[in-house]
């Protein structure tokens, strides 16, 4: 298996670059998302990749950071998502605003990607939200992670939940009691 290349850029295009390394050339596929990433031709450039071997074929995929690479073999191992939607997906959105719409189980945002439908967005978020680690805003301490549970638990949605807790939290409540009582006076108004 191939897991990482560092070669010469000698081709780029919108969906695939070719990297030579000792004079082989690889073709690999990119999310469009790297192209920040990639430099000009005759350049070195450091890939992280992920290779799909099938009966026909050896497919090499191409990722600037290791989470990427992460997310997209996740993607893959889900039924329906094969490597052409997880690129889409990887394309059009970044991986920490991915985690964030599998967190808050936001099916609109997810549904901005071509080719992912709600249905298919809905069995991401059932079946990527244990597997993904949440992302939590840096400053949060452990203890917003404790309060959005409980809430959960109280029976509110997950992203309603966290919007009522943000508010709280930004004004000024930092241990549960205070957390859980101002969010719990925004979801009432509701």
């Amino acid at each position: 298996m191939i897991a990482s290349l560092r070669g010469k850029l000698i081709s780029k295009k919108p969906d695939s670059i070719i990297v030579d390394v000792n004079g082989v050339g690889y073709l690999v596929y990119v999310p469009i998302s790297i192209l920040p990433f990639i430099k000009d031709i005759n350049e070195e450039i450091f890939l992280h990749i992920y290779t799909n071997v099938r009966d026909d074929a050896i497919m090499l995929y191409g990722f600037a950071t290791e989470e990427e690479k992460r997310i997209f073999s996740t993607l893959i191992n889900i039924s329906g998502i094969g490597p052409k939607i997880a690129l889409n997906i990887l394309s059009t959105i970044s991986s920490s605003n991915f985690h964030k719409a599998i967190y808050n189980e936001d099916v609109t945002f997810l549904c901005r990607v071509p080719g992912l439908g709600k249905k298919t967005a809905q069995r991401l978020i059932l079946e990527l939200r244990e597997k993904l680690p949440a992302i939590i805003k840096e400053d949060k301490e452990p203890i917003f992670d404790d309060t959005l549970s409980a809430l959960v638990n109280l029976g509110y949605k997950k992203n309603i939940a966290q919007e009522a807790l943000e508010t709280a939290y930004n004004k000024g409540n930092r241990d549960i009691e205070s957390l859980l009582k101002e969010a719990l006076k925004y979801l009432t108004k509701e």
